[in-house]
């Protein structure tokens, strides 16, 4: 079977969740006056109910956590999904949105350390000499933007907490598969967040929502939370997750495409720049490697407990 043919079907969910996220940005920016955790309850927990609905006619096993899964996907509902739009929510405050998004640009180069450490393996020379390229595309696109020593402190979280989404996913991924992973974040996600509103913005929070931000939580519950969760950990799982952490460079290309699409003018001659950048990015990483006869490809030879359910 033809090597690159291979990659690129491995790639292309994870390439198709990253565009849904970069669509988001849009979307999101309708719910910015809305109770944040109520909302972002209500999206996971939609999420969830949907993800269900789509497994059960997709014939995917779901099975229960147990013993050390418990405290991975804890770990990663409470990292990549609550804390995460907290630090972003609060950064903000203090820092232009650009540098949170160069904060996130960043992940590449710590998936492309920290994944195959989890994953068992070393870290690829190739992903290592991309990430940087990505990042640096994925920087021109967003801008670097004025912030304060809170807002970097801000920034930083968010990088850890958009990394924990990955690689808190990778011991677990093997049991539970990308559905499981999926739908057992999303619960539990959706869990603190109902209960961190109830406490800061009361039981009736949820009737303050207006009917456009219904629709973006709508909007973000299907494709940017369920159907996007599992395009990503399929790709983790297919590729690794020093491979897939260069596709987050697709998200900020998705956003510009989204927001020219939206009526915001054409992009800037940097963003320009920045998108030709990520492309070369990720011909660096994801090109096919020379592999003689019987040479398995780098994801061939990952754990077979990251890469099969």
């Amino acid at each position: 079977m033809d090597t690159s043919s291979v990659s690129l079907v491995r790639l292309l969910p994870g390439m198709a969740g990253m565009a849904l996220v970069g669509s988001s940005v849009t979307v999101s920016g309708t719910l910015v006056d809305a109770p944040l955790f109520t909302a972002q309850a209500v999206r996971y927990v939609a999420a969830t109910a949907i993800l269900l609905v789509i497994a059960r006619f997709a014939g995917a096993r779901l099975v229960w956590p147990r013993g050390r899964e418990w405290l991975w996907l804890t770990g990663l509902a409470a990292t990549g999904l609550v804390l995460f739009n907290v630090a972003v929510v609060r950064g903000v405050a203090h820092a232009e949105p650009a540098v949170i998004a160069v904060a996130v640009a960043c992940v590449p180069l710590v998936l492309g350390v920290v994944g195959p450490l989890l994953e068992r393996r070393g870290p690829s020379r190739q992903v290592l000499l991309a990430a940087p390229v990505v990042m640096a595309g994925a920087v021109l696109v967003e801008g670097t933007g004025r912030t304060d020593a809170a807002g970097v402190a801000w920034a930083a979280l968010v990088l850890g907490c958009e990394a924990g989404f990955t690689l808190l996913a990778v011991p677990v991924l093997g049991r539970h598969s990308p559905w499981g992973v999926s739908v057992h974040a999303t619960w539990l996600g959706g869990l603190m967040l109902a209960l961190l509103g109830a406490a800061a913005e009361g039981p009736t929070a949820v009737r303050e929502l207006s009917a456009s931000q219904w629709v973006a939580a709508g909007y973000l519950a299907l494709l940017v939370t369920a159907v996007a969760f599992v395009l990503w950990y399929s790709t983790v799982r297919a590729v690794g997750a020093g491979h897939a952490g260069l596709l987050t460079g697709v998200a900020p290309l998705a956003a510009a495409a989204v927001g020219a699409a939206a009526g915001s003018g054409m992009p800037r001659p940097s963003v320009w720049l920045g998108i030709a950048v990520v492309v070369v990015g990720l011909g660096i990483g994801l090109r096919p490697r020379g592999t003689g006869p019987g040479r398995p490809t780098e994801a061939e030879a990952a754990p077979t407990g990251v890469r099969s359910g």
